[in-house]
């Protein structure tokens, strides 16, 4: 894919991070958060935050949208613009006016949890008794929710495969009608849930 608007010129590039230097930064710790594109839902990390923007690490190219928004591990969600990218990293602008000591602090209105993608794939269940089929409905690097039309016991020891996502063992943690949340064995590393998520919506991004 070509991401050249993507990509502003040097000149462009060099005014939109000067402009967003101004502001008093603060240095975050490596923190892991989503951005939400027309595209779909990306893993990438906080770098430096401003009351104008933030910087972020990236683990893939970025689809040609230039507006998208940040959600944080507390469910907060931020509207923004990208102003300038640099191999793996990016620089975003808010629309708007934020909080940025709400952002730092990452208190929200919801409990802060480990990212969850709300990505949809198909998935086959591996048990006992068979193979079943079954549809994934988000991922995290933790587990995931799917659906089932096959029962499965609480606590029940599954393996699941498709998707791209390698096969897992997982267990069964609780069930809500024909849903089921499940949680791995081996957690999927934070790098290994962005490329995946990348080849699940988007796999032009893999591209260079």
């Amino acid at each position: 894919m070509d991401h050249v608007g993507f990509r502003p010129d040097g000149n462009t590039a060099c005014s939109d991070a000067d402009e967003l230097r101004r502001a008093p930064r603060f240095r975050l710790l490596i923190r892991a958060a989503k951005l939400i594109t027309s595209y779909g839902e990306f893993v990438c990390v906080l770098r430096d935050v401003s009351a104008t923007g933030v910087s972020v690490k990236l683990f893939h190219a970025l689809p040609d949208c230039k507006r998208v928004e940040l959600e944080l591990q507390c469910g907060d969600r931020f509207e923004m613009e990208c102003r300038w990218i640099r191999g793996r990293e990016a620089g975003f602008e808010f629309v708007g006016s934020v909080d940025v000591d709400r952002l730092v602090s990452e208190v929200g209105d919801f409990p802060k949890r480990s990212i969850r993608l709300g990505i949809q794939f198909p998935l086959t269940v591996i048990t006992l008794a068979g193979r079943r089929d079954a549809f994934a409905e988000n991922l995290s690097q933790q587990g995931a929710r799917i659906e089932c039309n096959n029962l499965l016991a609480i606590d029940q020891s599954v393996r699941l495969e498709g998707g791209g996502l390698r096969e897992n063992r997982a267990k069964v943690r609780w069930r809500s009608g024909s849903q089921y949340g499940v949680v791995f064995d081996d957690t999927l590393s934070l790098h290994d849930l962005a490329l995946l998520a990348a080849r699940l919506q988007c796999p032009q991004l893999l591209a260079d």
